[in-house]
Parts: C-alpha cells; structure tokens; sequence
C-alpha cells in the first residue's frame, strides 16, 4: 500500500485494511499461565479527516503502569473475547461505543513480562464520535495519523544487558512510546497499514515495565 492509501479516513481505507487483516495469519500465544487481556486499536478520522488511531496516557494515581503510553484496553473478563473485552475497554476508558460490527481482524498476541498475553483487536469508527476518557483510568486521550507510523525512525531499537532482545520504541508526540504499545504500533503499521506480515512478539520491553 502507498503511504498517501493511508492517509485519509475513508472507506477504501477500510476496504484494504481489511483485507489485510484478512490475509494475515496471526499467531496466537497459548495459555500458560499469564492473564489474558486485549487492547483496541481504534481507527477514525481526526478534524482533518486524516486516518487515526486512539492513543491513551494512562492517569498518574493508577497502582500499575501509571503514566504510560497505551491503547485502550485492559484484562479479558471469565467468558469474554478479546474482541467483547476490546469494545468494552474503549467504552469504559473514551466513551467509545462500537457494535461488535465494527471489528475489523486481531493482530498477533504479545506476551509482557509484567504476566499479560495480549491480543489487539483492529476496530473501525465510521460515525463521528465525541470521547469522553475516564478521568480515574486516562488523563489524556490522542487522535495520531496512520502516517505518523511512517517516519523514518519509526521504529527505533536498542540493546540493554538485562535481555538478549531488541527493545523497540517508536517517538510520538514528542515522547518515546516502549513495548508492549510500541510492539502493537510497529505492527499496526506493517499489517494494518500496509499489509506486511512483520511479527512483533520477539521485542522486549525496557526494565522498569517488567513488573
């Protein structure tokens, strides 16, 4: 896909990204152990009608991972999909109401080492739409380009002693978002956008989000 095809929030957007979803195999982790959880990625157009993901910074007072860069989302409840929890978190967290229509495919499952395997689900908001982030879970809610996926520094990899892994970031609004968010946006980009089947579950996550 062109970089200009995901420029703007239309439906031939939604056309190719679901046929990408559509082609992509995605891997699975199987149970072993870890809390199962599902993150949204949300797309819908900004005033500009540019194509948009909902990106969160998580509210300072919350007990785990305060302060962070994340997609809405959050533990998978006793007989609940990943795509039911993945509505029900943009719900609970934005104000995002969707039917189970609006999703579009599931990208590959990531394993934290803070004890979560999380499966993102790929929804498409075609109405217009206000967002009302909880104030006890989300400080700040984002609307950021597609495109901004597609800088040149995007995504950005280095070493630590602690693992033999790369850990990815990916700079956004003038911040560097880490694993296991940044791992999601990577391939948001290579398979959503694009339609590049790039795995994911191979990056590490810096130390300080381990616990």
């Amino acid at each position: 896909m062109a970089d200009q095809d995901a420029g703007r929030f239309d439906e031939a957007l939604r056309a190719r990204v679901r046929k990408n979803l559509a082609g992509f195999s995605r891997r699975p982790i199987a149970p072993d152990g870890r809390r199962p959880a599902a993150v949204a990625v949300a797309l819908l157009p900004d005033e500009e009608g540019r194509a948009c993901f909902l990106l969160t910074r998580r509210t300072a007072t919350l007990r785990a991972h305060a302060r962070q860069w994340a997609l809405p989302g959050g533990r998978i409840d006793a007989g609940e999909t990943a795509e039911g929890a993945a509505l029900r978190e943009l719900q609970e967290e934005v104000g995002l109401e969707l039917a189970a229509s609006s999703v579009l495919g599931l990208l590959d499952d990531y394993g934290t080492r803070s004890g979560f395997i999380i499966t993102p689900v790929v929804v498409w908001a075609a109405d217009p739409v206000e967002l009302a982030p909880n104030p006890a879970e989300v400080a700040h809610v984002y609307r950021v380009p597609l495109a901004e996926l597609d800088r040149p520094e995007v995504p950005r990899l280095i070493t630590i002693p602690e693992s033999d892994r790369p850990v990815i970031q990916v700079p956004l609004l003038s911040s560097l978002i880490h694993a296991p968010t940044a791992a999601v946006l990577y391939q948001i980009r290579e398979v959503v956008v694009h339609g590049r089947a790039t795995r994911v579950a191979h990056f590490e996550q810096p130390t300080w989000a381990w616990k």
